[in-house]
């Protein structure tokens, strides 16, 4: 960016014949770039854009209007304007409805991540730091959003009432630059220099059955007698392979292959409902079945062999400007979960 303290160099020759540079400010760049940058501006047209991102938010020029303050028409009008500016059209219209276009769904969500921005720099240089706001969008394994985050969002939005929450659920890794996630929990942290990672805990395996079933097949002492028993096992989708169990032998994690009838599909959920319905044993996080535990509907076995634990890892984009939400949020959850 071309300022007015920016000097142009420039040759002379003194009176030796020898050239010189000449490092005075130069009075007509300035104007020129001013001019320029004006230029941008107007092509630019923020307030076009965030219409355009309510419209998109809201799905109707209509409700759009009514939240802007202006005519129905006049959301369209603009709209128009912009995609004819773009060359491009951003949404697919019906008489019932509005549809971004793939087109108008990289637009918006380029666009409201660079509104969202500039809305936090101006909070931060006008003193308006106390409430973050906006949107929030979040990723989230499913056993660690439905025991863990989901239950402290109230906490958060009680703590932060200007924050909206989208929560995604989903076992499936998040690529930050094709995504629009603010952040996302996962099982560890990837090797990219471009995501931050915080540690919320190393959460414990258990293995678990109910009264019942222990009863009819008797109470397994040893991991050898895993191979007499009903163990609700995970697959792997793209392998089909099943998912060995972890115990801590000797001081360190071991590998146990068991045998079962029943396989859920890495769906730890899934899982439960088995073992809480008496189908067998089941190797979980501690914090899936604590109120079972203390409720005395599931009984925890084999303790000698207990103590593996798994980390969960909170990630987020490492770009120099993180929004005072994302911060908000992030502090919340390792200050409720990390050790």
């Amino acid at each position: 960016m071309v300022t007015s303290a920016q000097a142009t160099a420039r040759t002379s020759t003194s009176a030796s014949g020898a050239h010189m540079m000449d490092t005075s400010l130069d009075p007509v760049r300035p104007a020129v770039a001013s001019k320029e940058m004006k230029r941008q501006f107007d092509d630019l047209q923020l307030g076009s854009i965030e219409l355009f991102c309510l419209a998109a938010e809201l799905g109707s020029f209509t409700a759009a209007a009514v939240a802007a303050g202006v005519t129905p028409p006049a959301v369209s009008r603009t709209v128009q304007r912009l995609e004819e500016r773009l060359g491009v059209r951003l949404f697919v219209r019906t008489t019932r409805q509005i549809r971004l276009t793939d087109e108008g769904r990289v637009y918006f969500e380029q666009s409201r991540g660079a509104l969202a921005q500039l809305v936090d720099a101006e909070r931060q240089i006008s003193g308006q730091q106390a409430a973050p706001a906006g949107r929030l969008r979040i990723s989230l394994p499913t056993p660690y959003a439905h025991y863990r985050v989901l239950p402290v969002l109230p906490a958060f939005r009680e703590r932060y009432p200007e924050v909206e929450i989208d929560v995604h659920i989903s076992n499936r890794n998040v690529d930050f630059a094709d995504d629009t996630y603010d952040l996302s929990v996962r099982g560890r942290a990837p090797d990219d220099s471009n995501l931050i990672a915080r540690k919320l805990e190393d959460a414990e395996l258990v293995v678990v059955a109910t009264p019942g079933y222990l009863r009819r097949a008797g109470t397994p002492q040893s991991l050898e007698d895993l191979l007499r028993h009903e163990c609700i096992q995970f697959e792997r989708p793209s392998s089909g392979r099943r998912i060995p169990w972890t115990f801590r032998v000797n001081g360190e994690d071991t590998d146990i292959v068991t045998a079962g009838s029943y396989a859920a599909s890495e769906d730890i959920l899934g899982g439960a409902t088995l073992v809480r319905a008496g189908a067998g044993l089941f190797q979980t996080y501690r914090f899936v079945v604590e109120q079972d535990l203390r409720d005395g509907t599931l009984v925890e076995v084999l303790k000698d062999y207990g103590g593996s634990t798994r980390p969960f890892v909170l990630l987020y984009p490492s770009a120099r400007h993180v929004s005072r939400r994302v911060r908000a949020f992030v502090d919340f959850l390792v200050e409720k979960f990390s050790a």
